[in-house]
């Protein structure tokens, strides 16, 4: 079953990989957790022992993303931060039962208890985009150059210049698109 679904675009930042389940939001957008199983799929290969998911939980899950999206864009763009999505996060974040520990290599990680639901996972996620967007950790919210995607994606670079969500997708295709356009005019 999971092979009919598109892979996951998984990055180091939980928060705005979870926004890139939905990729190409300004073109044919390519949904990548349509299912509650793959929602499911997507919580285990981020690090949360998840085993069910039901239909509810899987739109509250959209419901979050579409809020950290909305959220992280402003805040990448300089705009207000929209209220409503605000709200989303702050009360996702609240509801979710999850400690942080410290790994013996430094790394913040996150433990769920062993009954631990979607919604726990949910909050983990929705206080990682609070960081993020809050600007607790280093680097910048930023939006893909692709015209056909513009994901928030979070810049960890040393310049603070990437410009593309991920190099191997949007990067790789507009680069050839240059190129192939440069070589139709001689250039």
């Amino acid at each position: 079953m999971r092979g009919e679904f598109p892979e996951f675009r998984l990055g180091s930042v939980l928060a705005t990989s979870f926004t890139g389940t939905l990729s190409e939001r300004r073109g044919d957008a390519i949904e990548r957790i349509p299912v509650p199983r793959r929602l499911v799929d997507w919580l285990v290969v981020s690090g949360f022992a998840i085993d069910e998911c039901s239909g509810e939980q899987l739109q509250l899950a959209l419901e979050l993303r579409e809020a950290i999206h909305a959220t992280a864009t402003a805040a990448a763009t300089g705009d207000p931060l929209p209220d409503a999505a605000v709200g989303v996060i702050n009360d996702f974040s609240a509801r979710g039962r999850a400690v942080a520990v410290l790994t013996a290599d430094d790394k913040r990680e996150w433990r769920l208890s062993p009954a631990a639901s979607v919604e726990d996972a949910l909050g983990v996620i929705a206080a990682d985009a609070i960081a993020i967007i809050a600007g607790e950790r280093d680097g910048r919210l930023a939006l893909c150059a692709s015209p056909t995607c513009r994901a928030a994606f979070f810049d960890t670079s040393r310049s603070r210049t990437r410009r593309w969500c991920e190099m191997n997708t949007c990067g790789n295709r507009e680069k050839k698109a240059r190129f192939q356009a440069n070589r139709r005019t001689g250039q």
